[in-house]
């Protein structure tokens, strides 16, 4: 029985003290089901409903989407713990997902973003996947490699984020985001290992590519985590 479910039968039927089930609004309003107390877990998007969260994650990887996962992240020189961290947070692994403001699929990209992209159809998983992790590399080079502020962008946008210093925005919504995707991944934040950049042109067209292994001719190093 799903947690949703165990909550409308236990309207119906007694449950004794061990099976009771917390509930309150988080800061966005939305309802946030738990079998501990508020304020001692972060909540995750429920699959069930938009407005409800539940405080047990959904289980990593959704293996139907691993290999377009670590075959972007590994395009782009992105850690596929942070890609997956941030498409649970984002959309709880729901391909059809649509925000209030309009974001899209996965990675729950804005129209603009999807457009920027070359993003035909904002709801196939490969597409969405693929324009997300691009735009997430862009933001990591944007802010120096800093994952805290990418991530801040990629919620608020980097609008946002320029005006407060290149940092993270004091909102509470873009802080708990951070803060929840930081939480549900083992990524190092810090120094790590070398990022390498290469450019090849295709179709008279400049295609940046990311390795974390040395290329053979020019190349540019990005970063090092």
């Amino acid at each position: 029985m799903t947690l949703i479910a165990a909550v409308a039968a236990g309207v119906l039927l007694p449950r004794p003290a061990a099976a009771q089930i917390y509930s309150w609004r988080d800061g966005d309003g939305h309802l946030v089901l738990s079998d501990r107390p508020a304020g001692t877990a972060v909540s995750y998007a429920s699959r069930q409903a938009s407005e409800i969260r539940t405080t047990r994650p959904l289980a990593p990887g959704h293996g139907e989407y691993d290999s377009l996962i670590h075959q972007h992240a590994a395009d782009n020189g992105v850690s596929p713990e942070l890609v997956r961290a941030v498409i649970q947070v984002e959309s709880g692994f729901n391909p059809r997902a649509v925000s209030p403001k309009g974001a899209m699929g996965l990675m729950q990209l804005m129209p603009a973003t999807a457009s920027a992209y070359r993003v035909a159809d904002p709801f196939n998983p490969s597409e969405n996947i693929r324009a997300g992790v691009a735009y997430l590399r862009q933001l990591l080079d944007r802010y120096d490699h800093r994952v805290e502020v990418a991530l801040a962008a990629y919620n608020a946008g980097p609008g946002a984020v320029d005006r407060h210093g290149a940092q993270v925005p004091p909102y509470r919504e873009t802080r708990d985001y951070v803060r929840r995707i930081t939480s549900v991944t083992a990524i190092s934040i810090g120094p790590r290992r070398v990022i390498y950049k290469i450019v090849e042109l295709i179709d008279g067209r400049e295609v940046p590519r990311y390795s974390d292994r040395r290329p053979p001719g020019d190349y540019k190093i990005v970063t090092k985590r």
